[in-house]
């Protein structure tokens, strides 16, 4: 719609988590350097936690193609709100072992287990991501723990990386789970961005959709957006995006903070920039009736000849 009329090639805030729009911020890299360290420990499960919103799916399909493919034989689960059979033979189906639904649960686990051994013995780390791990059933997540028992003598045969909602802490931190918490080596929880990475976050998106040009959003924009999202990538998407829809309506050049206002309105979860407006009024209210006060106890003062009054005086 306004794509023409800003100079770009395609929607720079599309909720789709397209890998070519990943900014390199600072939560998004330090997330990434730390589970391709962890990944190269050879062992044990990886936690990635975040509200909704923060990018995990992203980093998730970012780290799926930036993994060697000569070096790790990657499997993909994307909906894990399944059984425990189901997993299995999806991990399987992963691993492209044929005709899985003819097995029965031994036999399903026996063809993993040399399926990962043969992986292991071709030089390959076998890598299990899963996104949404917070949907994941207990029993599911406890199958999935004794996957991950399958080892040689020096390494695991199974790495498993959950991206999840805070839910799944508080899931993990359940008695029934410490043999499984115990087993997570490395976590990391992404944090929202603040007023400089949100600025970076805007103006990187923009140029990758092929915009060049002064910034398209000013400074009171910016920090609408930062408020109206609270630094939350989804909902910063969102508002960015309607509000370019609103001064493209108008004909615009650039996203002003009246914009943003409109966008917040018409946005669910999104906070308002109303209350920033609001303190201002109250301010100045505050301010009349503190003047007016002293106006009256100056007039008082005169009246009663006090000695106070120059001082009420200098204070007006």
């Amino acid at each position: 719609m306004y794509q023409a009329f800003f100079g770009l090639r395609e929607k720079p805030f599309a909720l789709t988590p397209n890998t070519e729009f990943l900014v390199q911020l600072a939560p998004y890299q330090a997330c990434l350097n730390l589970l391709c360290v962890a990944l190269g420990e050879g062992e044990g499960f990886i936690k990635v936690t975040g509200e909704v919103g923060t990018g995990k799916t992203l980093l998730c399909r970012t780290l799926l193609k930036q993994l060697d493919a000569a070096q790790y034989q990657v499997a993909y689960l994307p909906n894990p709100g399944m059984s425990p059979t189901a997993l299995r033979q999806a991990l399987a189906r992963e691993l492209l072992i044929e005709a899985v639904e003819d097995l029965d649960t031994q036999g399903v686990l026996e063809a993993l287990h040399r399926r990962l051994i043969e992986l292991a013995a071709a030089g390959k780390s076998t890598v299990l991501l899963i996104d949404e791990a917070q949907a994941l059933p207990t029993a599911t997540l406890e199958a999935l723990r004794l996957l991950t028992n399958l080892e040689t003598e020096r390494s695991k045969l199974l790495q498993v990386v959950l991206f999840g909602q805070p839910e799944l802490d508080a899931t993990l931190a359940r008695s029934e789970f410490r043999q499984l918490r115990q087993r997570i080596t490395f976590a990391y929880r992404l944090r929202p961005l603040d007023k400089l990475e949100t600025t970076r976050y805007l103006s990187e998106r923009l140029a990758v959709a092929g915009y060049r040009g002064d910034p398209l959003f000013s400074p009171a924009a910016v920090r609408c957006l930062l408020r109206g999202s609270g630094g939350i990538a989804r909902l910063l998407n969102i508002l960015a995006h309607k509000a370019l829809m609103a001064a493209y309506g108008e004909g615009r050049r650039q996203v002003t903070a009246g914009h943003v206002r409109r966008a917040q309105r018409d946005t669910e979860g999104a906070q308002s920039c109303a209350p920033c407006s609001a303190w201002l009024g109250w301010s100045l209210g505050a301010g009349v009736v503190l003047l007016g006060l002293g106006g009256w106890l100056l007039s008082q003062s005169l009246a009663a000849g006090s000695w106070l009054a120059p001082y009420w005086a200098w204070l007006i």
